[in-house]
């Protein structure tokens, strides 16, 4: 059936959901998981949205600010894993930075993935209901089967 299933996650109740039914798909078919979280890298002008100046981020500031994200990035996946029973399963993770439905897509077709089953809605549902949620666009670009779960 699946040999490999990508599962996105960012720390929402309806990415926990997707990882338990991802989990039972990979048990019923030997299917390694691959756990995926994406951070946003915010732009160079981000100080205007803070009240700010549009100066952009030094080198030193962006180099703090990805290894801080990083982290993050470690904490959604931990809080995945302790979610949900991954025993005797084959797990592997990766965190990126970028736009996540890109991000999420691209790494699918890099790890030849047979599925992708993720959250239909995940922390940001305001920002989605304005320029269209990551399940949407990773659904309408996949070239893999794409499972969203509720």
């Amino acid at each position: 059936m699946y040999q490999s299933i990508l599962v996105p996650v960012d720390g929402s109740t309806h990415a926990e959901k997707a990882l338990a039914v991802a989990a039972q798909l990979a048990r019923a078919s030997s299917a390694r998981l691959h756990l995926v979280t994406v951070t946003e890298f915010p732009p160079d002008n981000i100080g205007l949205f803070l009240g700010g100046t549009a100066e952009p981020f030094s080198q030193e500031q962006r180099d703090k600010l990805a290894s801080e994200m990083k982290q993050e990035g470690r904490q959604v996946i931990e809080k995945a894993r302790s979610s949900v029973d991954l025993s005797g399963l084959d797990v592997e993770e990766h965190i990126f930075q970028g736009w996540p439905a890109k991000r999420i897509v691209d790494h699918a077709e890099s790890l030849g993935a047979d599925a992708i089953v993720m959250g239909s809605r995940g922390l940001s549902d305001v920002r989605g209901m304005v320029f269209g949620s990551v399940s949407h666009r990773v659904s309408h670009t996949a070239r893999c089967t794409v499972i969203t779960v509720t």
